[in-house]
């Protein structure tokens, strides 16, 4: 694990730096296992994300926007009543453990000072986010609820006691020499990465295997020399945050990893970081969780329909020889002297074959010679008729296809507003029934909520992420003269830069929001057309999002998430 005890250090003096002393003026809970804390600290506001996500558990400032649910869940009620209006007075880990405890000071209801500590655990499926009397060592709640049948050694419930997990008694790497690394390792018996891990308080797999990594060929030299190096960074606070790729994989860490041969990516914060590698991916996790059942429904139908063409496809095959089923029935006729019942084939010339080259007719024996005629125009005219009829089911299976295509790409960027909308789409179009939900009331004027972004020369980029919101941009909002994009031939969102003549730049950076937008979002020179919205247009009885364009030209870009991320307004 990367957010592992040395790295919640370095985290631990990052807040410090930014938020000891800050007021706590807002508090949101988005998601179930997720805080926002709106803290103003050195004259300006930060945004405090503590999250105790079985997948994604970290605690960092962040820049991200996230939407807040209509009414606020028990738990951040809770914390607004105890914590709002509260100043940090200090801000530390427990020992080098991934606990980070942040204290304040307040006054309560009755105006009697008051000390609390929020105490966030980051223990993957185990996180939790805990506040606690710090007077009387008492829980006043969480964001999980943990009882002595789940954990024998400490619960975690309001009125209880709070106690911190076992100790582990390990040693402490920032206070280790050369000889106390030696004694700890036994040489001879290997996996020097897990016994560093079993020895050594806050370190992680990945740490120990950077140390086996930078010291080569293992011994009592290389080891000792490598584990040092590494934690001198750590006693200096020399960071340098670095995203690295290995086999199409990522990484964080507060220090390059040589273990990892990809390119790498460094940032200014671990914060900053952070953001950029989850950029997306709690939030399509989250999504993936909330739609679980849409897009098992978008799979079955776009499988389905994919089943559909086969058929239909193998069908049409085979009503191709129609035109042989109307020569056999011209050729019994020319011959039907020749027939007699109870025959079961004839061999006649054809005299459509400039050779005259004879061929052998399968016929019924059951039936009269003009009925094995009739049988065969019968099958010609059925053929001929359910050619049409099949390649128009066809072609209208393959937009059922492509449209439940674009919208298994909409889920991978889509939020709980956008899932919504999704549904209504899905309903609307009759896929779906409608859900009924008491106590709340559609807002039917409410206007699609679009992303925004502002390109390096300061103009508006917009983009729709579902059909509801691609047809609301292009159709209703974008100008006659505004400039359309989307990626050629690949399911994607419709972008619109908000200016007749862009400049090359914003032409550029849009056209990499539209590419990561899309479904191509891990390739490379993705082809992404661009026109003016008075090119675009919607064809009667399309489906919802469903466009056509001309007098486009084509860009080819590589999806850049820095660069979405940087944009985003």
């Amino acid at each position: 694990m990367s957010f592992d005890g040395l790295f919640t250090k370095a985290m631990t003096e990052e807040l410090f730096e930014n938020l000891n002393g800050g007021r706590i003026n807002k508090i949101h809970q988005p998601y179930k296992n997720e805080i926002i804390m709106v803290i103003r600290a050195s004259g300006k506001n930060h945004k405090l994300l503590l999250s105790a996500h079985p997948s994604y558990a970290r605690i960092q400032l962040t820049n991200e926007n996230y939407e807040n649910p209509y009414e606020p869940p028990m738990f951040c009620m809770l914390l607004r009543k105890h914590l709002e209006g509260y100043v940090i007075e200090n801000i530390y880990q427990k020992d080098l453990d991934r606990i980070i405890i942040i204290e304040v000071k307040g006054r309560d209801e009755i105006g009697d000072v008051s000390y609390k500590q929020l105490i966030i655990e980051i223990m993957g499926k185990h996180s939790n986010i805990v506040l606690v009397d710090k007077e009387r060592n008492m829980i006043l709640d969480s964001i999980k609820h943990i009882s002595f049948a789940v954990n024998s050694f400490r619960a975690i419930l309001p009125g209880h006691e709070y106690k911190f997990p076992p100790e582990q008694h390990k040693s402490n790497p920032l206070k280790a020499d050369r000889d106390d690394i030696i004694k700890k390792i036994d040489f001879n018996s290997g996996k020097i990465d897990k016994q560093l891990v079993s020895q050594f308080s806050g370190l992680s797999p990945l740490f120990a295997r950077e140390v086996v990594t930078r010291a080569g060929l293992a011994n009592r030299e290389t080891i000792p020399e490598a584990f040092l190096s590494l934690i001198q960074a750590f006693k200096e606070r020399t960071y340098i945050p670095t995203i690295m790729e290995h086999d199409r994989k990522e990484a964080f860490y507060c220090i390059p990893l040589e273990q990892f041969s990809g390119e790498r990516k460094t940032f200014t914060s671990l914060s900053e970081m952070l953001d950029r590698y989850y950029f997306g991916k709690a939030a399509r996790d989250r999504i993936k969780q909330q739609a679980h059942d849409l897009e098992r429904f978008i799979i079955n139908e776009k499988e389905k329909n994919e089943k559909k063409i086969k058929k239909l496809e193998k069908t049409l095959e085979e009503n191709k020889n129609a035109d042989q089923y109307q020569l056999y029935g011209e050729l019994l006729t020319a011959n039907i002297y020749q027939l007699q019942r109870g025959m079961k084939e004839i061999e006649v010339v054809n005299y459509y074959d400039e050779e005259g080259k004879t061929v052998v007719i399968p016929l019924d024996p059951q039936k009269s010679p003009s009925e094995n005629a009739q049988k065969y125009f019968s099958k010609y005219q059925k053929a001929k008729n359910s050619i049409g009829v099949i390649s128009e089911q066809i072609a209208l299976a393959k937009e059922e296809v492509q449209y439940f295509d674009s919208l298994l790409q909409q889920l991978d960027s889509a939020s709980p507003k956008d899932i919504e909308e999704m549904r209504e789409e899905l309903v609307e179009g009759g896929y779906l029934r409608q859900r009924q939900k008491r106590g709340q009331k559609k807002n039917t004027s409410a206007k699609p909520q679009l992303e925004k972004y502002i390109s390096s020369t300061g103009i508006e980029i917009l983009v729709g992420k579902n059909n509801k919101q691609n047809e609301y941009l292009t159709n209703k909002l974008a100008r006659r003269d505004d400039i359309w994009l989307h990626t050629k031939d690949i399911p994607g969102s419709h972008v619109v830069i908000r200016n007749e003549v862009p400049d090359e730049q914003t032409l550029k950076e849009a056209s990499i929001i539209a590419a990561y937008f899309s479904k191509a979002r891990e390739s490379s020179s993705v082809p992404v057309d661009y026109t003016k919205i008075r090119h675009v247009k919607k064809p009667n009885g399309a489906k919802p999002g469903f466009v056509i364009y001309e007098n486009h030209q084509t860009l080819y870009v590589t999806p850049d998430p820095d660069l979405v991320l940087r944009l985003k307004s």
